[in-house]
């Protein structure tokens, strides 16, 4: 019997000494003395969460890192944005009448005439400047947005811009999500969310373990760490705690990363696909025209090139707009003329604080009516939830207060990585005869003490979550391969 079973621990957190202080040697000692088959009980799926648990914190927290200081400098963008752009992003209040859509339009194609007008954004609020959008060939799937204010018809400058946001966020978002490294970059987000929620869930479990230990009966004990402890203690102490107060905040965001990852997201856009969780699409034909080719969607991002955008009559915006709020649609809208002849406008709110809106309405601006439309209210329950959960993890949703948390979050996920390399370099032997840079790794051969119900359930299970989670389930065959690889030269140069 290997010595977790031997001896009887105080509590948990010894027993967790215990499996990481464990070598094969001592392990084969007890059960040899024992028995030559190995005991299992519910104490070898703590010991597998130890080994998961370690050898997934020392691979993977270096993404987890990354992500946290980039995640960090992309919450605060719009401040940011201020700060670098506020004299094209916004205007005195001057208390005069904006000027119509037309005469803004007109003012910021003849300072720049070069591509095709593409959408046409109102200012979000009286402080704000008119963004007009040009689609030009040579940026690619970027924009020139042209800003103006919308009381004097003036130009203030120009930026060059990727879905509406400014070149300082774009970088950031690179940045955050593939290291501008394109696709390629894309994995390390997706290995730090597919890991994330595996790390968080076997902390909790780990630390709110301790069944037996003293500090565990109390929520104290739980929630904060004890100060009169020393060494590895102490910092495993801060380690856990803080990972249980910012653990939720942890979970979502793992679980929103997921769902605009690569892989996982399009498992999880499959997910949708099946239980009709997609957000309604908007019918932008016009009825009894002859639809063209691409135009019912043509329009949909609001940046297409199409030959009726290029020729839109700027009045047209205006007239459209005034049926776009007769309808309904308020604050900060998004005008996109038809891509051709048999399309309609699209008018789409843009507002993504809570309470959000995002209605859209189809308009026949030559008939000065809606043709159809979609509300957020009847977007089904899943689609909300991922938009939401998807402004929540921008820092968007609920603001000022939004950001302060996914920078405490983010921070203390800093912490938390930083506080379990040094517990790494805490454990290592001190003594002189057996002196190493770090301490030792968990034993191998937890999973041979594993309740049978664990293992029948628990394999078909992995798989699952292997298939869900593609990255997720690589990573940790790689995991078990190179393990396996490891314990049989180990073995081999034993027996040589």
């Amino acid at each position: 019997m290997s010595s977790i079973q031997e001896q009887k621990p105080q509590n948990d957190l010894e027993a967790a000494d215990t499996v990481l202080d464990e070598t094969p040697a001592t392990a084969a000692a007890g059960a040899a003395a024992a028995d030559t088959r190995p005991v299992r009980s519910w104490r070898g799926v703590r010991a597998l969460l130890v080994r998961l648990h370690f050898y997934a914190g020392v691979f993977v927290a270096p993404f987890l890192l990354v992500a946290a200081l980039t995640g960090l400098a992309y919450t605060f963008t719009p401040q940011l944005d201020d700060l670098v752009y506020g004299d094209v992003l916004h205007v005195e209040q001057s208390g005069r009448q904006p000027r119509p859509l037309a005469e803004q339009i007109s003012a910021a194609r003849a300072a720049h005439p070069e591509g095709t007008l593409a959408s046409v954004t109102t200012p979000p609020g009286p402080g704000d400047t008119t963004r007009v959008v040009l689609s030009v060939p040579e940026l690619g799937e970027k924009q020139r947005t042209v800003f103006v204010d919308p009381y004097t018809a003036e130009v203030k400058g120009e930026l060059t811009t990727w879905w509406g946001s400014t070149p300082l966020t774009t970088w950031l978002d690179d940045l955050h999500r593939n290291l501008h490294l394109g696709e390629t970059g894309r994995l390390y987000s997706e290995v730090a969310a597919s890991w994330l929620w595996v790390l968080v869930a076997g902390g909790l479990v780990l630390w709110l373990g301790r069944a037996r230990g003293q500090r565990a009966r109390s929520a104290r004990g739980v929630l904060l760490p004890d100060r009169s402890a020393r060494g590895v203690r102490r910092t495993r102490g801060w380690h856990a705690a803080t990972g249980v107060w910012i653990a939720l905040g942890l979970l979502f965001l793992s679980a929103t990363g997921l769902t605009w990852s690569h892989y996982a997201g399009d498992r999880f856009g499959q997910l949708l696909d099946t239980v009709k969780g997609h957000a309604p699409e908007l019918d932008t034909a016009l009825p009894g025209a002859k639809a063209t080719d691409g135009g019912e969607h043509a329009g949909h991002a609001g940046h297409h090139t199409g030959q009726d955008a290029a020729s839109a009559d700027p009045a047209a915006f205006d007239t459209v707009l005034s049926v776009a709020r007769h309808n309904g649609l308020g604050g900060k809208v998004v005008l996109t003329p038809p891509a051709d002849p048999a399309s309609a406008w699209t008018v789409a709110q843009d507002d993504p604080s809570w309470p959000v809106h995002y209605d859209k309405v189809a308009v026949d601006a030559a008939k000065g009516e809606v043709t159809a439309e979609t509300r957020w209210a009847d977007y089904p329950a899943l689609a909300k939830l991922t938009k939401l959960g998807v402004q929540g993890h921008m820092g968007r949703l609920f603001g000022i207060a939004n950001q302060i948390l996914l920078a405490v979050i983010a921070l203390g996920l800093t912490f938390i990585v930083l506080w379990g390399y040094r517990m790494w370099w805490q454990r290592r032997p001190t003594r002189e005869d057996r002196t190493t840079r770090l301490g030792k790794a968990p034993a191998r051969g937890t999973w041979r003490t594993l309740p049978l119900p664990v293992l029948i359930l628990g394999v078909p299970a992995v798989a699952a979550l292997g298939w869900a989670l593609p990255v997720l389930g690589i990573t940790l065959l790689a995991f078990l391969v190179l393990d396996i690889a490891t314990g049989l030269i180990r073995k081999a140069r034993t027996t040589a």
